[in-house]
């Protein structure tokens, strides 16, 4: 375990598909007594169908993980867990909005943030949330390296709106702090030093609202 201190309860790292959340995540239990909360993406079976269509698709499979993120973030933010010195996720509920509003048609989208808003007022917010930032390219590569077959569809597009949406919420964020890191090209995940670079971020105490850093080797 590292003896780094961690100064916050509830850190949510996230990101456009493919930029390492989730990897980073697993590394960050392995160095600290954190409670682990990852995204069961694998779970939505409407997932591989909305990549191949995306216009029927889209509502359904947004529900669909809505209501899962809904409640698995109940289980594990809505309760004090006394074995555990902070909460370290690969997503924010927020990502839910973000997402529908990027794939739905209008007129499902406000019926859909009508059922959001009335989802979130439960959560808390994270004490701190970085944003892992990459290229489109980088990011195409990545989803090619790892090569899930629901992921086969998506495309250079897509990402770019996914990243602009990401992007927009941000400006609004004045109540926590947000990190916007730029990692390049860098593999933290086979690169212990960089990896030590990105967790040293989150042991440092940042003002709430948008701070942009760029993560240099």
């Amino acid at each position: 375990m590292s003896n780094s201190a961690i100064p916050y309860n509830y850190i949510s790292i996230e990101g456009n598909i493919g930029t390492g959340k989730t990897s980073f995540c697993k590394a960050m239990q392995d160095e600290y007594n954190c409670k682990l909360v990852l995204e069961t993406f694998n779970d939505n079976p409407f997932l591989p169908l909305f990549y191949k269509d995306p216009q029927r698709y889209a509502f359904t499979v947004e529900l669909f993980f809505m209501t899962e993120r809904h409640k698995q973030l109940q289980n594990h933010l809505l309760s004090q867990d006394l074995f555990f010195d902070f909460t370290v996720s690969d997503y924010y509920f927020s990502k839910t909005l973000l997402f529908a509003r990027n794939n739905l048609e209008e007129e499902e989208f406000r019926l859909f943030q009508k059922l959001y808003t009335v989802l979130n007022q439960t959560f808390p917010k994270p004490d701190l949330l970085v944003y892992f930032h990459r290229n489109v390219d980088i990011l195409m590569e990545n989803i090619k390296k790892r090569n899930r077959e629901f992921e086969k569809d998506i495309t250079r597009d897509y990402l770019i709106q996914i990243q602009n949406s990401y992007f927009e919420y941000f400006r609004n964020i004045l109540s926590f702090p947000v990190v916007i890191l730029d990692l390049g090209e860098i593999d933290f995940v086979n690169n212990p030093k960089a990896f030590h670079e990105v967790k040293s971020i989150l042991t440092k105490k940042h003002n709430p609202g948008v701070h942009r850093m760029t993560l240099v080797m």
